[in-house]
């Protein structure tokens, strides 16, 4: 959805004052949530099967929505049950689309509880609401003139949003070999497009391999599908099994290419400077409990301590169901040591740790 002009934005600032102690966003968002911009959110307007346990859905986002880069990944939050729960899906789509809209790209695992609801039950008019677009399995902005793309099964789903970046761009286009793995030809996302692109497009050579007949992936595979491997940079995404070969491949042989891999971190240790910093005051707004924290606990532990009730999922960074809207302050992110002020913006409380005075929505 556009955002709202000049004029109109000056207008509401103009008027919070009427509507205080809530603000004219918070009335816009009853009206239509995708008016809202402190709680950005989107509504699904297609849902289109790519295979029988995966879909795109196509999203138009609303107000507050920030842009991403292709390759990244998407926080969205499902409301299932009256719970709201939050997982992350890459982008498939290109940014900067001229309709506005995203596409997110999901297989349903088994066993899960979002993930098939979005595939199966989610259908056109649903709001969904969103985090800001997040990773670094990107491209960078200076395209090398060779690139590699390994991937197997939803693990497309980041290089598709890459590749119709690459589709929209003005010629030169770098030389780009894809190397993509499937159980069999009916589980291969976006199979259809792909094998039209490789025929539209001079500059692309798809190769997929279905790993129920041919095995999965091994480096000799490599080796005869893109002979000069070696010389291109790599970007890997799939399952850990994939991932573990590649990585290990690079390491033994040391090519010239740089490779990336999407990969899931885990928490590591906190650094030791962490463990004497002073506390700051954490201010929980809608319990109205305020205590102190140090810069080394998560705020999801500080939180918990306090007695307020927090929401968690995995509390090492990976599924995002920690997320909370910060109100005021400043954040240290556990994992990398970065400051960040996303002021009104949904944080991972269970990597992030206090880095001043700051106040939490929950």
């Amino acid at each position: 959805m556009p955002a709202l002009p000049a004029l109109a934005s000056k207008l509401l600032t103009a008027v919070s004052w009427l509507t205080s102690p809530r603000t004219p966003d918070d009335y816009l968002g009853l009206i239509d949530p995708l008016l809202g911009a402190r709680f950005p959110v989107a509504r699904v307007t297609a849902v289109r099967p790519e295979t029988a346990d995966a879909a795109t859905l196509t999203l138009r986002p609303g107000r507050g929505r920030s842009g991403h880069i292709a390759g990244q990944y998407l926080p969205v939050g499902v409301e299932m049950d009256g719970v709201r729960h939050w997982r992350t899906y890459s982008l498939s789509s290109a940014p900067g689309r001229k309709d506005g809209l995203l596409t997110i790209t999901v297989k349903a695992a088994p066993g899960g509880t979002v993930s098939p609801h979005l595939v199966h039950r989610t259908s056109p008019g649903t709001v969904l609401r969103l985090g800001p677009a997040q990773g670094d399995f990107v491209l960078p902005e200076r395209l090398p003139p060779r690139i590699l793309w390994v991937t197997a099964g939803s693990g497309i789903t980041p290089v598709m949003g890459m590749l119709r970046t690459l589709v929209l761009r003005r010629p030169p286009h770098p030389d780009v070999v894809l190397v993509h793995s499937a159980p069999t030809a009916r589980d291969s996302i976006f199979r259809s497009e792909l094998h039209a692109l490789r025929r539209a497009l001079s500059w692309l050579a798809y190769h997929e391999r279905h790993t129920r007949r041919d095995g999965r992936l091994a480096p000799e595979d490599l080796e005869r599908l893109c002979p000069d491997w070696r010389q291109r940079e790599t970007w890997a995404c799939g399952p850990a099994a994939l991932l573990d070969t590649v990585e290990s491949h690079w390491h033994r042989e040391k090519p010239d290419g740089q490779l990336h891999v999407e990969r899931f971190r885990l928490t590591p240790a906190l650094p030791r400077d962490l463990e004497a910093a002073s506390h700051s005051p954490v201010v929980f707004a809608r319990t109205g409990k305020e205590v102190t924290a140090d810069a080394a606990t998560p705020l999801l532990v500080v939180g918990e301590s306090a007695g307020v009730a927090m929401r968690y999922g995995c509390r090492r960074g990976i599924c995002f169901g920690c997320l909370t809207p910060l109100t005021y302050g400043r954040v240290r992110d556990l994992r990398t040591g970065e400051l960040r002020e996303p002021h009104g913006q949904l944080i991972q409380t269970c990597v992030s740790a206090a880095a001043g005075p700051l106040a939490l929505d929950a």
